[in-house]
């Protein structure tokens, strides 16, 4: 995902919605601890379900959608 967010000249920051699927709803807090380590100056909203499968075996699928530009807060 970083990866992704850099190609776009974006970072962390500027991930508003993240939604996460993981293979056993168990794992959400060891996930949780390594989602925080990227999202540290704000969280976005986020949703996280269990699923059957994901592909290729995997444990943890993160989808998220990030905003292009500068992010103001509108209670600001």
């Amino acid at each position: 995902m970083g990866e992704i967010l850099k190609a776009a000249n974006c970072g962390y920051n500027n991930v508003v919605k993240t939604t996460v699927l993981l293979a056993d709803i168990n794992d959400f807090s060891g996930v949780n601890e390594v989602y925080k380590q990227f999202f540290t100056s704000h969280c976005p909203a986020r949703a996280a379900y269990q699923v059957a499968a994901l592909p290729r075996g995997g444990r943890v699928e993160i989808e998220a959608v990030a905003v292009v530009g500068p992010i103001t807060d509108a209670s600001s």
